[in-house]
This record gives C-alpha cells, structure tokens and sequence, in this order.
C-alpha cells in the first residue's frame, strides 16, 4: 500500500511538474513571438501557401489570438502594402489543391493584379488540383504572371456545385415530424427535414447562383491567362487535364518542381533576395497619425449569436460573431472621436434574429453619432449576415458573395412518435395557458401553430421593414427580391441590395470617402475589439501577468539565460504601458 501510494504521488508530482514546463513553455513561445524583430533583406519575395487554412478575421481573442493566426484579411492588407515596400520584389503563390472558395479567390485575384500593376511579380507553382465544387483552385492563381505546374499532377477545374442532404425519409422511418416553418418559398433551410429533394423553387435559386458564379470565375480566369471565355469554358469542362496537355492548352506556364520555381522567382528578385512568409511580414511604418483620423474595423464571422464571446480557454475558442461584442465594438469605435469611419467585415450565413437586431441596432446608433459605416462581405453575408448590414451606408461586396436569403423560419421536432418506437411515452400537465407545453415532445396543435406562423410572419415583416429602410425600397420591392431567396453579389447589386463591387480593401477607400477623408493618403485602422498581442492572449487564457513574467525573468536568470531575462523584462514593461493598436494601409484606385 505505502508503494501505491508513493507511486501516485510521484505521479501527481510529474503531472504538476509537466503543467507548470507546459505553461512557461507557452509563456516563452508567446514572448518570443511578440518581440522578435522580422529580418528585412534588401530583396524579399512573399511567400503564401493557399493550402493554410485561414479564418476571414484574425480572431480577438481565446487560444488562437495567443498563437498569432492571422486572417484573410490581413493578408489582403499586407499585400497592398507591399505594392509600395521597394524590398518587396514580388509573390511567390502555393497554389491550394482543393481551392478556396469562389469569393476569396476574387478577393485575392483582385489584391494580385493591383500589386502586379505596381511593377512587381507573382509567380505561383502547383501540385496539381482537385476543384471539389468550384474552381477556386485555379481562380486563386489565375492573376500570377507566371503559373508553375508539376510534372505527373493533374488540373481537375469542375464547375460550381451545390450538394444538399434530405432528412425526410429517414424522419419518416422513425416517426419523427418536423414542424419548421419558412417565410417564404425560397428560404431552403427546412427543405433538409422537410422534403426528399429541391424543391422548384431550391433548385431554381441554386441554379441562379451558381451560374452566376461559375460564369464570373471563367470571365476572370480568361481574361487573365489571355483566352476567350467559350474557350476557355470548354477545355475546363471536358475534364480533368494532364501537366503536360495543361502546359499545352496555355492553362499553365511552366513545368517543374516548388523548389525549381522557389530558386526562378529569388533569381528573378536579385542577388540575395528572401522568400518572406507574407504572415510575418511588416511592411515600413506609416506616417500617418491618429489626429488626422482612422477608420476602425469590427469583424464578424460565423454564426450571429445572442449574448457574450464566452469564457476564453484553451481548448475552446470562444463565439466570433456574439451580438454583446460585436455590437459593443461599435458603439466603442463611434465613440473615438479619432475614428471618423467603421468598415464591418462580415462573414456569415445569418443566426439569430434576436442577436442580428441588436447588431442592427449598435449600426443605427454609430450613424447617429455622425460615423459612416461601411459594410464589407465575405465569402457570406445571408440572412442574418444580411440583416446586420441592412442599415449600413454602403454595402460592398465580392460578386461571388453569397448574400440575401432575406427570410426567416423557426418551429421544432415533434419526437414523441418516435420515443414511442423504442416504448417510451409522456404524459403532461399543463398550467398557464394552451401555449405553455408548445415546444413539448409533441406536435403543435392547431392553435399553436398559428402562434408560431404569426411570429414568423412578424419577424419576416421587421427584417422586410428594415431593408426597406436601409435600401430606400418599399416593402413590395423588398419582398419581390426577398422571400428567402439566396443571391450572388453581382446579382444583389443589380437589385438593389448591394451598393459596389469590390473587396476589403475597396470598402476601407469608400468609408474614407463617405468620412470626407483625403482617400489618396493611406488609411490609418484600428481593430474594435482591441486585438490581443500573444502575451495579453496568454493572460486571459492563463490569468498570466506582467508580474508573472517577471518572476519568469527571475527564473531564466537562476538558468544563465540572459537574453531571455532581457526580452521577458521588456515585454513586462510593454504590458504595463498597455498601449493600443493600430497599422496603416496605403490607398488605391478603385475601379468604378
């Protein structure tokens, strides 16, 4: 018994003291990450690997915001940047197997050919691809003056698909109903539990759109590599491709391996060029200051949900797109008065009309205290992620965002048949009115239902009543384009629901031009929520302080380690000023 004993606490011991080199470990990684001056040859090549999976917004906060993840966005930012950094020489492109989505592939596209305009380069090599779904594979490196190919891969660009999974016929084998209501015809979401397939109605938007989608990727990709669009059409939709026929259709340049086209683009940049990750790049400070004015930036991505961002832990990150801060964020940035603009990054398939209305709200109250917004879509903006943008000074958006499904549905499962199957039954007492056990096991009754439609139909009519309002369009012209019913954005834009075509970048331009703001100076930003540095991550995670990390410093004096005591005592000192955040980026012509 005493060894049992001794052998668990040698065990509790090694587990506490595992924790404890855990803790410090990231606290060293963090350290080192935040105070690490980049290199900056005098010849750099960027380097981006589109096979990174890359969420739209660096996230503010939990374990990702501690390690650094950068978002698309950011990408975009550092991009433009670089047109006007005479280091940077040009962009080296991995180009993604399996693609990155029609919207994001437009948005790059964009930031390439407007770098490639400022006299610099982009190559890009590819191991083959697999375009499941779409063509942003290919979209994603068309602008590259340059596309390398390896040998023994194959090009496989397909069109745009859409595939739905249909639940009814398994709900009907185990008898459970679903009761979800739509507003209207084309609010698909239900159509999952409700049918077996698309309805007219489902396939005729699904159809739309990815017509719509599929003949913007070919425009683009023909354009750039020189071709004519039915030309081009053609060859990618009689299947996949070989390198080497690749090579000889002109749908690549080149073929050979990444180190063969990494070795041609660092001779192309000059003698001692770099391949910089574009992640890690910094571009020159800017001079300009926060007197002279800023436009802040708020993100959202993901579901819209109602209350807070939740605890921040290290296995869980916490909700990007929770109405509490989201909406506070806002309201913060109109509340600086250095803040003349806010640019809304949008990201999101809709959620909660609760959650969006309060969104919706904090807009309205930013216009009222004198701040443009302007909102910026991403790859999805539906929905919810529509109604958020409604009120919004501007609607910019991709023409491949998936925007609209101005709509609403709701109700539930009845499972009581389906516990019966396996013998379980209910039994109900009911005080307080018919309403009371509505969102039982069991189905609604007649009365209830009733209920249920009207509140839908109340919803719907607000959502209707504040893009009226937004749009400067009746409720009819609304309702005409509305009923649920999914758009591209080039399709959004001709009825009405979009103000301009155009990316990140373009949105931040035009809420310089709605603040009366000089648009050919570069634009100061600023991230509400405040990002995190990794150290202010690594506290909120951890409950780490700039007293913890002095007593770290300690620590690495008793071990010899003088640079680390150094870089830790500074790093305590800079959490202490607790200063904020904020970066430049440099203007651009928008094309009209």
């Amino acid at each position: 018994m005493k060894t049992f004993f001794l052998s668990m606490a040698g065990a509790f011991v090694a587990m506490i003291l595992f924790i404890v080199l855990f803790f410090f470990g990231l606290i060293f990684l963090a350290i080192s990450a935040a105070s690490s001056q980049p290199v900056r040859p005098s010849n750099v090549v960027l380097s981006l690997d589109l096979n990174s999976s890359l969420p739209d917004q660096a996230p503010a906060s939990g374990f990702a915001a501690f390690s650094g993840v950068p978002g698309f966005t950011d990408l975009l930012l550092k991009i433009q940047a670089a047109e006007h950094d005479t280091a940077v020489k040009g962009i080296y492109l991995r180009g993604s197997l399996t693609g990155i989505g029609s919207s994001r592939s437009e948005e790059l596209r964009a930031a390439l050919k407007s770098f490639r305009n400022s006299g610099k380069f982009v190559v890009a090599h590819t191991q083959g691809m697999i375009g499941l779904g779409g063509p942003s594979a290919y979209y994603s490196i068309s602008a590259a003056d340059e596309i390398w190919m390896q040998p023994g891969t194959d090009l496989m660009i397909s069109g745009v698909t859409f595939e739905t999974e249909f639940l009814k016929g398994l709900f009907d084998k185990i008898g459970l109903t679903p009761q979800i209501y739509a507003l209207y015809e084309y609010k698909n979401a239900p159509n999952s539990y409700n049918e077996t397939s698309y309805t007219p109605a489902h396939r005729e938007a699904l159809e739309t759109l990815a017509t719509s989608m599929w003949n913007t990727a070919i425009a683009d990709i023909a354009e750039d590599r020189g071709m004519q669009p039915a030309e081009l059409k053609s060859i990618l939709e009689s299947g996949p491709k070989p390198a080497e026929d690749a090579e000889k259709l002109r749908l690549v340049d080149k073929l050979g391996w990444p180190e063969d086209a990494e070795e041609s683009v660092l001779e192309r940049a000059g003698k001692h060029a770099e391949l910089v990750d574009l992640a890690a790049y910094t571009a020159p400070p800017s001079k300009a200051k926060a007197k002279d004015g800023m436009i802040a930036i708020v993100g959202g991505e993901g579901a819209v949900v109602t209350g807070g961002s939740g605890s921040d832990s290290l296995f869980s990150e916490p909700p990007a797109f929770a109405s509490d801060v989201v909406a506070r964020a806002i309201l913060d940035a109109a509340d600086n008065d250095n803040v003349k603009a806010i640019v809304f990054r949008v990201d999101s398939p809709g959620g909660s009309p609760t959650a969006s209305d309060q969104i919706w709200r904090a807009v309205e109250r930013a216009q009222e205290k004198g701040k443009p917004v302007v909102i910026s879509m991403g790859s999805l903006a539906a929905s919810g992620g529509y109604y958020v943008s409604a009120g919004a000074d501007a609607i910019v958006a991709n023409r491949t965002t998936i925007t609209g499904s101005i709509g609403i549905f709701g109700g539930k499962f009845a499972l009581d048949e389906t516990f019966n199957k396996i013998g379980v039954t209910f039994d109900t007492v009911t005080v307080g009115g018919d309403f009371t056990n509505a969102y039982g096991v069991g189905k609604f009754n007649q009365a209830q239902e009733a209920e249920i439609r009207a509140m839908l139909k109340r919803g719907y009519d607000r959502f209707i009543g504040l893009v009226g309002e937004g749009r400067g369009m009746s409720y009819d012209q609304v309702h005409e384009v509305a009923r649920g019913r999914v758009w591209s954005g080039e399709q959004a834009m001709e009825r009405g629901l979009v103000d301009e075509i155009g990316g990140f970048t373009v949105a931040i331009t035009k809420a310089q031009e709605l603040a009366g703001m000089d648009t050919a100076k570069p634009a100061l930003l600023t991230y509400y929520p405040r990002r995190k540095s990794g150290f202010e991550a690594l506290e909120s995670l951890f409950g780490v302080s700039a007293e913890t990390a002095r007593a770290a410093a300690v620590l690495s004096t008793f071990a010899g380690d003088e640079r680390t005591q150094a870089i830790l005592e500074e790093l305590a000192a800079a959490q202490a000023m607790n200063s904020g955040q904020a970066m430049a980026v440099s203007p651009r012509i928008r094309e009209r």
